[in-house]
């Protein structure tokens, strides 16, 4: 019955907030996890937090958290990742310092994107969220470096090749004189700057406003919210 209580490792590093299920399996991949002070590379292993000690770089892993989910308005130079390469690096995790859960970015934004991210402690929250069969638009707003024409909105909308994969908006459209507004649902890296680059337009300002049913409203760059439980449920029950 004891062996019945395990779970795969992958998902119990998940459920304890270390990070999604697919960042935890290349924690694992990459012998960063160890059960019982032996690293294991397999995802699948089955383990029980209150059997098995199971550490991540060094540190242990006791016991799963309480969930926690958040919108932030994600400022300029912050990066989103947790592991912090040099001393100078911001992470956005640093902006939770009032937080006592162990965080992580559903998704990334790169360095230099302002905009809507989510930041929990729940894994499988964030795999339905990131998963690619859930179709979910992400949207963003471009400040450019021409006025944005005819021309320009057709280019944008023929798609281009990210990562080696072509990729189409579902939605281009013009907000203001150099500014234009492009739906995505691929979430490829740099995905909108190179859709804007291959159309022939520098982005100057690049900020994501909208991520599926989630919207930044009026909240401040650098502040975050906890979502409702509504909010939540909406995910899960995807």
């Amino acid at each position: 019955m004891e062996e019945l209580a395990k779970k795969r490792l992958s998902k119990v590093l998940a459920s304890a907030g270390v990070s999604s299920r697919r960042a935890c399996e290349q924690l694992i991949f990459d012998g960063r996890v160890t059960v019982n002070g032996e690293v294991t590379l397999l995802p699948q292993t089955l383990v029980s937090l209150k059997e098995d000690k199971i550490l991540v770089d060094g540190k242990p892993i006791e016991q799963e958290e309480k969930k926690v989910y958040f919108i932030l308005n994600k400022p300029k130079g912050y990066v989103c990742t947790n592991k912090r390469i040099t001393k100078r690096m911001r992470l956005v995790v640093d902006l939770f310092s009032d937080e006592d859960k162990r965080l992580f970015t559903v998704g990334r934004l790169d360095k230099d994107t302002e905009g809507l991210i989510l930041v929990t402690n729940d894994g499988h929250f964030a795999q339905k969220l990131i998963h690619p069969s859930h179709n979910i638009q992400k949207e963003y707003v471009a400040k450019t470096n021409h006025e944005i024409t005819p021309p320009f909105l057709k280019k944008i909308s023929q798609g281009a090749m990210v990562e080696g994969v072509f990729v189409k908006p579902t939605k281009v459209e013009k907000v203001r004189k150099n500014t234009v507004k492009v739906t995505v649902m691929e979430g490829k890296k740099h995905e909108v700057r190179l859709l804007l680059d291959r159309a022939g337009l520098e982005v100057l300002h690049l900020k994501r406003v909208r991520i599926g049913q989630f919207t930044l409203g009026a909240l401040p760059v650098g502040e975050y919210r906890a979502l409702s439980q509504a909010e939540i449920k909406g995910v899960l029950n995807l």
